[in-house]
């Protein structure tokens, strides 16, 4: 994609976007631009409207805003123009900014006509979408120069797209190997290490609870470490990303919902994602990134329910249910990167609980920890960019949900309440007391119903989330 600024439309043929803020159905004065005239009628910047006329060789896309715009609305308004109006896009495209329009809006409109190009057929023969096209042209009239914004924004959606693609592909294409040989590939490009331990290696390390979830599938565990080192870093965040790359429950077979759980590790992605986004920003914050990567299936070597496994951090673990297996290989991830990396700060990522969506639906993400600076930075990172978060107790009352009388802990307290919160103290327990830790549960916002596809699909929620939340730091 080719970024430039234009100063007016002379000479200028092709699709022309002009974003207009609501007035009103019974205003006399049309909306005009370039020589067109468009009357309330028709047209009055309603949200999630447009409205086309052709002239001057060129078809004019206005654009309904509405009264009050925020950064995710404004991003599905164009991600829609672009989805849903492909026809409308050739070679090149003018964007006509509003003058109001600041950094995030231009960041929001810009990134979202970028996701707007994606298409959940993979498999099916289509063209690209024109924007796709390397010789494809932005021009832009604003009465600011947003060169800089506008490449945030196509790096913000690159990444995003990325991630819709590494949850919505199959699970014969997306295997721990090949999430490995993502991150390997992506670190070469963008100038992070990765390291990654197989299963001889994570044996000898003794990452047994990580391990015993993948015991029942053909697919050889991945356990990835990506670690981004700027000369300038000011800090250390460290993350950690569910990596359940196909979830049938395991021997606790899931007798519901399973076609969906290609999606187990949206977790991962998001940590995948967040760590293409955050090296190609460059942002000065060292990052530690943990996506620990299997496939929980069933044969004669599946972990048995009520079996007693051991764990990295040295604690013992009671097998309540094997479906509840994404918390056993978090509690690796979370220990080993305590342990060896000491970030000054963790959160980790994961589509943990069903429970989380009972509770919070799939408008926002259960957010769980005892750092109140911490979660109010989590929380303003997602407010900011429409990923939000609400915040669930941690209370020691719940503790008993996971002790044990054969082991040090126990998976699933077997109790059909407070899920999420028992399933967020368990990975309290592998944290080794750390100070500002967080569990995001993004259950509900990983993949989801939308306009966007006739079936369940990946959001990238969490890339974006993270980024802004490092950026801020």
């Amino acid at each position: 994609m080719k970024v430039k600024k234009i100063q007016n439309l002379d000479n200028f043929t092709g699709t022309i976007l002009i974003p207009v803020f609501e007035t009103t159905a019974k205003s006399i004065v049309p909306i005009e631009y370039h020589g067109v005239s468009v009357y309330s009628q028709v047209f009055y910047g309603k949200k999630d409207t447009h409205y086309l006329v052709e002239k001057y060789d060129s078809t004019h896309v206005f654009i309904g805003l509405g009264k009050d715009l925020d950064y995710k609305s404004l991003k599905t308004i164009f991600r829609r123009i672009a989805a849903k109006q492909k026809d409308l896009f050739g070679k090149k495209v003018a964007l006509v900014f509003p003058d109001s329009f600041n950094n995030n809006q231009v960041e929001a409109a810009v990134s979202g006509l970028l996701l707007g190009t994606y298409n959940l057929g993979h498999y099916k023969k289509t063209e690209a979408h024109p924007i796709l096209n390397a010789d494809f042209e932005l021009n832009y009239i604003a009465n600011a120069d947003f060169e800089e914004t506008i490449g945030k924004a196509i790096k913000i959606a690159k990444a995003q797209l990325e991630t819709l693609a590494l949850v919505d592909l199959p699970p014969n294409k997306i295997t721990p190997k090949y999430l490995s040989n993502w991150a390997t590939e992506t670190g070469k490009a963008n100038g992070f290490d990765v390291t990654v331990f197989g299963r001889e290696k994570s044996e000898h390390v003794g990452l047994h609870s990580f391990l015993s979830v993948g015991k029942g599938s053909a697919q050889e565990p991945q356990f990835i470490i990506m670690e981004y080192k700027p000369a300038n870093a000011k800090k250390h965040v460290g993350l950690v990303g569910k990596g359940i790359t196909f979830d049938t429950g395991g021997l606790n077979i899931k007798v519901a919902g399973m076609v969906q759980m290609k999606c187990d590790m949206a977790g991962a992605a998001a940590v995948l994602g967040a760590m293409q986004l955050i090296s190609a920003l460059k942002l000065p914050v060292q990052i530690t990134a943990i996506v620990p990567a299997c496939e929980n299936s069933v044969d004669a070597q599946s972990f048995l329910p009520s079996d007693v496994i051991q764990s990295y951090a040295g604690h013992s673990i009671e097998i309540i249910d094997t479906d509840a297996e994404g918390r056993l290989i978090l509690a690796d991830g979370l220990s080993y990167l305590i342990k060896n990396h000491k970030p000054d700060t963790v959160v980790d990522l994961a589509t943990l609980t069903g429970s989380v969506v009972g509770t919070l639906g799939y408008e926002c993400a259960g957010l769980f920890t005892n750092n109140e600076e911490l979660s109010k930075a989590l929380q303003k990172a997602g407010d900011a960019i429409g990923e939000r978060l609400w915040q669930l107790p941690l209370w020691d009352a719940y503790t008993p949900d996971i002790e044990s009388e054969i082991a040090d802990v126990k998976n699933y307290s077997g109790k059909p309440v407070a899920g999420a919160i028992s399933a967020a103290k368990f990975l309290e327990f592998f944290t080794d007391k750390h100070t500002s830790w967080a569990h995001l549960d993004i259950a509900g916002v990983a993949f989801v119903d939308s306009e966007f596809a006739k079936t369940k699909h990946a959001t990238a929620y969490g890339v974006h989330l993270i980024t802004n939340f490092v950026e801020n730091l």
